[in-house]
């Protein structure tokens, strides 16, 4: 059984009036778990568990972290979630809440990594759950575009979050087995969060010496090398973008659809409030609300004064 459900795609009146487009919101904010990461992680969940798997052992600064406990709950399995010292509290509370085990470790997600690896491998009941680089993931990411083909015409661009690449390889697996393989994407980033921007530039992945951002869910410091692959097979389009940007854009979101979600989902907004000239001339737009567990209002509040 499927771990997620099906989200409403819906068109924004908002947005569109800001960027002068026809702009439609796939809602993975209205996941269970809160973000788009139940899908894959769920489905990589399920075949770890059908495989003997009886805990989850997940490195994460939030999102993939409370998806890995809330599969598990579902399934009646432990689960132990590492996060690195950057998580916000509201994130580290959520995933408790699930009854799994947190453990603080490290002041990257890389470090996290290294202690979540050790663990794993030092018990053979454990699985251990990758954030963003598994394909069996990104197959279950895919789904968010088998719907969104289903509900609605196909968009000239989409606009995404990008933190290790886990959605935007996802994403593009649903385009390319629905027949939209020639769709462009616009790939959102943070300043100082932005690795796949550098990576694109490059030629090469790159790893960042550390994560500045406040979009602490993009919080890798190298995109997986599959996204890096796809860009030199599909149109992919980078937009950075200041934390004010991705911060202003979730209050618009939030006073616009009365919906909350992260920066590091706002900074994907932020490119379509801000009508990016990435977008081209693309008439229809189709962006996916990733969501994100670690925000509250009091949180926003306090992050729009910190930008201010």
């Amino acid at each position: 059984m499927a771990l997620h459900v099906e989200t409403p795609l819906i068109e924004s009146i908002p947005l569109g009036r800001a960027s002068g487009r026809r702009v439609f919101l796939k809602m993975e904010s209205l996941q269970p778990a809160g973000s788009f990461k139940l899908r894959g992680i769920g489905r990589l969940c399920e075949e770890q568990a059908q495989k003997g798997a009886r805990r989850f052992v997940a490195p994460s600064g939030g999102n993939a972290g409370y998806a890995a406990a809330w599969a598990a709950r579902e399934l009646g399995l432990d689960a132990t979630v590492v996060v690195p010292e950057t998580t916000s509290e509201e994130a580290k509370n959520a995933i408790s809440t699930l009854g799994a085990e947190v453990l603080v470790h490290g002041a990257n997600w890389n470090e996290s990594n290294k202690l979540a690896l050790s663990m794993a491998a030092g018990d053979p009941q454990s699985a251990y759950i990758h954030p963003f680089e598994d394909p069996i993931m990104w197959d279950g990411h895919g789904t968010i575009i088998d719907e969104a083909c289903r509900q609605g015409s196909r968009p000239d661009a989409i606009v995404l979050s990008v933190g290790g690449g886990g959605l935007l390889c996802g994403v593009v697996a649903g385009m390319d087995r629905n027949g939209w393989g020639d769709v462009s994407l616009v790939a959102a980033e943070t300043e100082g969060a932005d690795c796949f921007s550098k990576a694109l530039a490059s030629g090469r992945v790159i790893e960042l010496g550390a994560i500045t951002s406040l979009a602490t869910s993009l919080g890798a410091k190298a995109v997986t090398p599959k996204a890096l692959e796809l860009a030199r097979t599909h149109t992919i389009r980078s937009f950075v973008g200041s934390d004010r940007s991705a911060v202003r854009a979730c209050s618009r979101f939030l006073n616009d659809h009365r919906v909350l979600v992260e920066p590091a989902c706002g900074i994907a907004l932020a490119a379509v409030y801000e009508n990016s000239q990435v977008l081209g001339g693309a008439e229809r737009i189709l962006v996916i609300v990733c969501g994100g567990i670690g925000i509250s209002l009091a949180k926003l509040a306090s992050l729009e004064k910190s930008v201010a």
